[in-house]
C-alpha cells in the first residue's frame, strides 16, 4: 500500500506540474525515479515536520499540490498546530500521506503507533480523512486526490496486506462501498480491518449468521446516506477499527446515528483497540489478536452481542 501510494505521487507529478513530493526522513530510495525525472519537485527536508507543514502551506498558496510523506504519528502529534492553523484554517490542498497507521510500527513501541490519529484529524474543520484497505484501493484513491478541495489525511498500512477490494467497486472520496448486503448484522469497517471483517463474516455465515459489510474508506466526511440505508432492518451494527474507541470510526458512526435516528438506534457493538497506549511490542497482527481484533475474536464478539440483543433493549457496547 505504501509503495503504491508513493508511485502514484510520481504518476500524478508526470501528469500535473502542480504536484510536489515533500518527505521528512523517508527510507533510502523512496521515489528515486521521481527525484531523477523531476528533481525540483522532489524535496527532502529532514526530520522537521512542523517546518514541512508550514512549507507545504506556502507552496499550496502559490498554486502547488504538495504530497507530504512521513510516519503517521509525526504528522499528527508532532505538528498538530501547523496542520490546524497553516493547512485547515486556510483549507489548502495539501495531502498528508501518513505511513504506518494503527499498529503497523508495533515493533517500535507506542511512540510510533498511530492509534488516535483518526480522532485528532477528524476534529479539524476542512480536513478529509481517508483509510484505504489495500494497495489496489490506494491507487484508485490517489487518483481522486489531485483536484480535491482542501487538505486530506491519508492513513496507510505499511505493505503486504491482502488485496480484498475490487476494481468494479470503484472509489469516490466520501462514498462508502457496500461489500456484502446487510443481514442480521452489519459491520462497518475502515482501512485494513476490512480484511478481518470479510474473514469474520465467513466464519459467522458458516453458523447461519448473515453479516453485511460496509467499507467506510472515508471516515470524514462520513457517507451518512449509505450508512442509514445499510443499517435498516439490521439487528446489530458493529464497527471495526484499528484505533482507540474515542473519536474514530465507531464514534463517527454513533454520532451520525444519534443525529439522524434519535431514539431509533440499533443495538451497536464497537470493536477497537483499548483506550490506552500499547505497552507490548511485537507484530501488528499479534497486537491486533491480543486486543480481540482477529477474525475469530471478532466473530465471537458478534455472536455474544447478537445473543444479548435478543434479550435486551438496543444499547451501545464497546470493547
Amino acid at each position: 500500500m505504501r509503495n503504491t501510494a508513493m508511485n502514484m505521487v510520481h504518476k500524478l507529478a508526470a501528469r500535473d506540474e502542480r504536484v510536489l513530493y515533500i518527505g521528512s526522513d523517508p527510507g533510502a530510495g523512496t521515489l528515486r525515479a521521481m527525484s531523477k525525472e523531476f528533481p525540483k519537485r522532489h524535496l527532502i527536508e529532514g526530520i522537521s515536520e512542523a517546518h514541512i507543514i508550514g512549507m507545504s502551506a506556502g507552496l499550496a498558496m502559490e498554486g502547488f499540490v504538495p504530497y507530504v510523506n512521513t510516519i503517521a504519528t509525526f504528522l499528527t502529534r508532532r505538528c498538530y498546530e501547523q496542520v490546524a492553523v497553516d493547512l485547515c484554517l486556510h483549507n489548502l490542498p495539501v495531502r498528508l500521506i501518513a505511513n504506518g497507521g494503527g499498529l503497523v510500527y508495533a515493533p517500535l513501541g507506542p511512540t510510533h503507533q498511530a492509534i488516535e490519529d483518526i480522532a485528532i484529524m477528524r476534529a479539524l474543520p476542512n480536513m478529509t480523512v481517508i483509510c484505504p484497505c489495500d494497495a489496489d484501493e490506494a491507487a484508485r484513491m490517489m487518483e481522486q486526490t489531485l483536484d480535491w478541495k482542501g487538505p486530506i489525511y491519508i492513513r496507510l498500512g505499511k505493505g503486504g496486506d491482502a488485496v480484498v477490494s475490487k476494481a468494479e467497486h470503484g472509489f469516490e472520496i466520501g462514498k462508502a462501498i457496500l461489500m456484502r448486503p446487510p443481514g442480521d448484522v452489519l459491520m462497518v469497517t475502515t482501512g485494513i480491518m476490512l480484511q478481518r471483517a470479510l474473514a469474520a463474516a465467513d466464519l459467522l455465515a458458516a453458523q447461519g449468521v448473515r453479516c453485511g459489510i460496509l467499507h467506510m474508506h472515508t471516515v470524514k466526511p462520513l457517507d451518512t446516506e449509505a450508512l442509514l440505508q445499510a443499517v435498516r432492518a439490521t439487528r446489530l451494527l458493529v464497527t471495526l477499527e484499528e484505533h482507540v474507541p474515542s473519536g474514530g470510526l465507531g464514534s463517527a458512526v454513533a454520532e451520525t446515528l444519534i443525529d439522524k435516528l434519535g431514539s431509533g438506534l440499533p443495538a451497536m457493538l464497537r470493536l477497537s483497540l483499548p483506550d490506552r497506549f500499547m505497552h507490548n511490542y511485537g507484530s501488528q497482527d499479534s497486537l491486533l489478536k491480543k486486543h480481540g481484533l482477529s477474525a475469530n475474536a471478532i466473530a465471537t464478539s458478534i455472536e455474544h452481542a447478537l445473543a444479548a440483543s435478543r434479550t435486551s433493549s438496543p444499547q451501545l457496547h464497546s470493547t
